[in-house]
């Protein structure tokens, strides 16, 4: 390959627009948390399984087991939305960046990986925003 081809690459690749890698980063790390919020309920009954992980291999110190599923329930639910539908994003990701923190530090540390590539799209979209494809920038646009 040239160095001309190689040029060429890099520069198209330099002019995939902002809002189009904040799109894909929304739905990314939504879906992860969505997928799991998924697994913590029954309708709108949280499981009885749910309660029971909390209560013996989650331990969030600080916070009654009863309470943590409670809230980790409802943030995975309400923050991929929030995401995903570009409302209030730059929130629902640094909610989402805080359950991750909670999950690194408490819950499995030796998943960083993971946790690291979440932290990554969501710090993107909290320092950049969810872009042009968000109701976020619509309404600015109207205001």
């Amino acid at each position: 390959m040239t160095h001309k081809a190689i040029a060429d690459v890099i520069g198209r690749l330099e002019s995939v627009p902002m809002w189009l890698i904040a799109l894909v980063a929304r739905f990314g790390v939504a879906g992860v948390f969505w997928r799991s919020a998924r697994t913590k309920v029954d309708g709108f009954t949280i499981t009885d399984n749910t309660k029971f992980l909390f209560e013996e291999e989650y331990k969030v110190p600080l916070l009654d087991p009863e309470v943590a599923a409670l809230l980790a329930t409802i943030g995975e639910h309400v923050f991929p939305i929030m995401l995903v539908i570009g409302l209030g994003a730059r929130l629902g990701a640094l909610g989402l960046l805080g359950m991750t923190a909670v999950i690194q530090l408490f819950v499995y540390p030796m998943s960083w990986p993971d946790h690291l590539l979440w932290t990554s799209a969501l710090l993107l979209i909290l320092s950049y925003g969810p872009g042009k494809a968000s109701l976020d920038q619509l309404i600015r646009n109207r205001c």
